[in-house]
């Protein structure tokens, strides 16, 4: 199946409106008196006979900065397109004095919150896609690669690992040669991605832009080099002239974001994940 750039979807894309979808706040994680929150967009009409595809987006900010709020546009989207969208606050060092190991406990946490209480949102389990950008596109690829950093209160009964990953300029490499480096140390073995990666990893899709100042496109050729070695799917889109967040949603030149958001579509029609675009 192959999605289709429609009218309607160009048009969706340029006049989205942050207002436009419900939403409501679910609190699901409380570490002493910080309260973290999902931010959810639901479909405008539910289909109570059938149970949806998940998706939830992890800000960046170099685990330091950034709210939910990065990928509302992208989750707005989806949403649209018979998603169930979730936009999760994790602990950030700036706000929280927080260490990068805190926020992969709360990516991981915020999955496990969103399978234990999937009947609530009609959420098909074995369909959750997690995604983010930057330090927040490693906590999502570190909720389907890495085994440790957990919160000792989460029901382990309950999975943290994604079914599919979506990973903007996502910062999978925190070895010596990597990004965070100096402030993971040596359990970089444990809490990079790349160096995770093993049979049985979901499938994926890599964005990056040429000029990312963080992430040399070698990274990237290297990731899925792994994946491939493990017969994972694995989709590497590079863009010309890209730089660190050239995905994101701006008024000013949509190019990459619309590209992204197109691209992400197809790799989850490949994957069964969505449906076909109609051809409007």
């Amino acid at each position: 199946m192959k999605a289709k750039m429609t009218i309607v979807t160009i048009l969706l894309l340029l006049f989205l409106d942050v207002e436009s979808n419900a939403q409501t706040l679910e609190l699901y994680k409380q570490i002493d008196t910080t309260q973290l929150f999902l931010e959810i967009y639901q479909p405008q009409k539910i289909d109570t006979s059938r149970s949806y595809p998940a998706m939830v987006f992890f800000f960046g900010g170099g685990w330091n900065s950034g709210t939910r709020k990065q990928f509302i546009h992208q989750a707005q989207y989806f949403a649209e397109k018979d998603i169930i969208c979730f936009l999760a606050d994790y602990r950030i060092k700036n706000k929280h004095k927080s260490r990068p190991f805190e926020a992969v406990k709360d990516a991981k946490s915020a999955i496990r919150y969103i399978r234990e209480h999937a009947d609530k949102w009609q959420i098909d389990t074995s369909k959750i896609i997690a995604s983010g950008g930057s330090a927040g596109g490693h906590l999502a690829a570190a909720t389907a690669l890495t085994e440790e950093y957990f919160e000792v209160t989460d029901d382990l009964n309950y999975s943290c690992k994604p079914n599919a990953l979506v990973l903007y300029n996502a910062v999978v490499d925190n070895g010596p040669a990597g990004y965070g480096y100096e402030r993971i140390g040596d359990e970089y073995k444990a809490f990079s991605p790349l160096h995770n990666i093993e049979k049985g990893a979901p499938p994926t899709i890599l964005f990056l832009g040429t000029k990312d100042h963080l992430i040399p496109v070698t990274t990237y050729d290297y990731y899925k080099l792994a994946m491939d070695k493990v017969k994972s799917k694995c989709i590497l889109k590079v863009y010309d002239g890209g730089k660190h967040g050239f995905f994101n949603y701006n008024k000013k030149d949509m190019y990459f974001f619309k590209s992204t958001l197109f691209d992400t579509q197809v790799f989850l029609e490949a994957i069964g994940f969505m449906d076909e675009a109609p051809n409007k």
